[in-house]
Formats: C-alpha cells, sequence, structure tokens
C-alpha cells in the first residue's frame, strides 16, 4: 500500500445512492518511467460501491510510439488504451465499460497537415471520440504550470488544425485556466458546427500571486463560465477541483476531507455551471488519478450526491450520466 492510499483509508466512507448510474467523463491511464495507473488502479479506486458504469479516456502523454514521426507519436497512446479495453472485453475486469469512450492527443497546430494524424487515431480505435490539447498558460511559470504558448487557442494554424475535427465528427476537450475563458468564448463563437468539453470548469486558480484575491478570481471566473455558457456547442465537466492550484489544501491535511466538506467547498462553483449551462450541458468527472491526491473516488462521488440532493431525477441522471453518454456518442 503506498503512502497515498493509507493516508486517504483514514477515511473511508459507504456509497450514497449506490444504484444511481453514472458515466465517469474524465479518467487517464498511462505507464510511464516514475509513475503507473493502469486498468487493474482504476478499477481499485472504483470499486467503492458507485455505480460506474463506463467511462472516457483522456490523453495523458503515456507510450507515445517514439519510433513513429514526431507528429504521430501520440497514436501509441490510443493503441497501449485500446489494447485494455481489449482485456477488459474479455471479462476479466468486471462489467464496467471502461474507456467506452478514448480522447486522444493530437498537435492542431500543424493546421490541415493534422488530417492524418485524426485519421491514424481513429484507425487504432473505434472508440476515438475527441481530442484533447492542453492549452493552459499563465505568467507566473514559477508557481502555475504553463503547457501551452500564450493565446494558442487565437493562433490561425491552431484554427486550421481545430476545424479538422469537423470532417471527423470529433469533439474537443479544452484545458485551460480561467483567464483564458475569454479565448475559449471567441473560439466557440467562430467554430458552432465543432463540439468543445471545458474540462475542470475552466480552471479556478488560487494559488501564488492569486492566492490573495480568491473572491476577485471567483468573479472573473463566474463572468467567464457566464459568457461561455451563451456558446450553444460548449459542455462542462464539473471536477478538477483537487488539483493544488484550486488552492483548497486538501492534501496537504492530517485526514483526508469528509464528502460533506467537498461539497460545501464545491458546490458554489458546480452550481453556477449547473445554473449557467443546465443539466444537459453538465457532468460531473473524476478526473482519477490526478485528483486522487485529494480524496478518494466514492467519497468524492458522494460530495457531488450531496450537492445534488435537491435536483430531480432527471436532473441527476443528466449530470452523472446522459450529458457525458451523449457528448461522447457512448
Amino acid at each position: 500500500m503506498t503512502e497515498l492510499e493509507s493516508w486517504l483509508n483514514l477515511h473511508q466512507e459507504e456509497p450514497i445512492d449506490p444504484a444511481l448510474p453514472i458515466c465517469d467523463p474524465h479518467h487517464h491511464l498511462f505507464d510511464l518511467p516514475d509513475r503507473r495507473y493502469v486498468l487493474e488502479d482504476f478499477l481499485q479506486d472504483v470499486g467503492g460501491g458507485h455505480n460506474i458504469v463506463r467511462t472516457v479516456f483522456v490523453e495523458y502523454g503515456s507510450r507515445y510510439n517514439m519510433e513513429a514521426p514526431q507528429e504521430m507519436r501520440p497514436v501509441g497512446e490510443t493503441e497501449f488504451v485500446a489494447g485494455m479495453t481489449r482485456q477488459q472485453a474479455c471479462g476479466r475486469y468486471g462489467t464496467i465499460k471502461v474507456a467506452a469512450g478514448i480522447l486522444g492527443y493530437a498537435d492542431l497546430t500543424l493546421g490541415a497537415a493534422v488530417a492524418p494524424v485524426l485519421e491514424a487515431h481513429i484507425a487504432a480505435s473505434d472508440r476515438l471520440r475527441g481530442i484533447r490539447q492542453i492549452c493552459t498558460f499563465d505568467e507566473n511559470h514559477d508557481i502555475i504550470r504553463s503547457t501551452a504558448p500564450r493565446g494558442m487557442l487565437l493562433n490561425p494554424m491552431f484554427r486550421e488544425g481545430f476545424s479538422c475535427l469537423r470532417d471527423y465528427q470529433l469533439s474537443f476537450d479544452a484545458w485551460l485556466y480561467h483567464t483564458q475563458l475569454p479565448e475559449l468564448v471567441d473560439l466557440a463563437g467562430a467554430y458552432p458546427d465543432i463540439p468543445i468539453i471545458l474540462d475542470h470548469i475552466g480552471g479556478p486558480l488560487r494559488i501564488g500571486p492569486y492566492a490573495s484575491r480568491r473572491e476577485e478570481v471567483f468573479g472573473e471566473w463566474k463572468k467567464g463560465i457566464a459568457a461561455l455558457s451563451g456558446c450553444s456547442n460548449v459542455l462542462v465537466k464539473l471536477g478538477g477541483l483537487g488539483m493544488t492550484f484550486c488552492g483548497f489544501g486538501w492534501s496537504e491535511r492530517a485526514v483526508p476531507p469528509n464528502s460533506a466538506e467537498l461539497a460545501e467547498a464545491m458546490a458554489p462553483y458546480y452550481l453556477w455551471c449547473i445554473e449557467k449551462f443546465g443539466c444537459d450541458r453538465c457532468m460531473f468527472e473524476s478526473n482519477f488519478p490526478v485528483d486522487k491526491r485529494s480524496y478518494s473516488y466514492t467519497v468524492l462521488w458522494n460530495a457531488f450526491k450531496l450537492i445534488t440532493r435537491g435536483f430531480s431525477k432527471d436532473e441527476r441522471a443528466a449530470l452523472f450520466h446522459d450529458t457525458a453518454s451523449r457528448a461522447y456518442r457512448l
């Protein structure tokens, strides 16, 4: 048992509403030199009693084909995940349809030249549903990780590549920070026929220079979400607040938070997204194992269920399963 798992075991809960069907639309699987999280690890986390019926795998930069040309290397990750789904199809790993949808990585800044990469991903797995290219950028590189150059979503070459998604009926998962939401509004408005799914509610920053003005950040984030909700081709994933840049500090506690504590802290963010987008354009996500540093899988989904206690049966069905299943054509 790892140190993290020992810490998570300090607080355990029984699942709330265990029969409620769940599609987890955001988790990772990877096999890297310094860390590993494969099918068995994920199923162990999922095994706490919630009714997870299917999931969506999101690219993580693992198992690239280093013998292929640079732009084609990420196809190796799709092949890696497709191999694990074939293992599960044999019945060895239970009835959960893990990676029912796959989101691969392709460098859209290649412009129209990205088309063969998209075709290779599709050939690697008939479960490919979309592309994620991480867009995160912040001026404070020493504190907050920047993965993309400034203004990537506005780059003409990126947009040329982005437009190729339409030809293959693929969606785009957007992972960025709250300061970049206006750029995503611009992109979504320019391509209203390409589905965009916003990851992790748009990454509200609450550390470094943002730590001393969290209320201001919350207000800026709310405005960005409200503006984005006006783009009918955009949906949003409710999750990701366990990452360290969100500044809640759960991973630094002696004992992990319980689901009631999580629900209280998360509710202002998720309820605002639901208010603006509606249940039919929102979906809860685990973001495991990235968020595992802050809470267990079972406790997280309990928190989501506590936040939605007053919702109707149809609203909860949308948030926990139907929106994700429809968005990724599962």
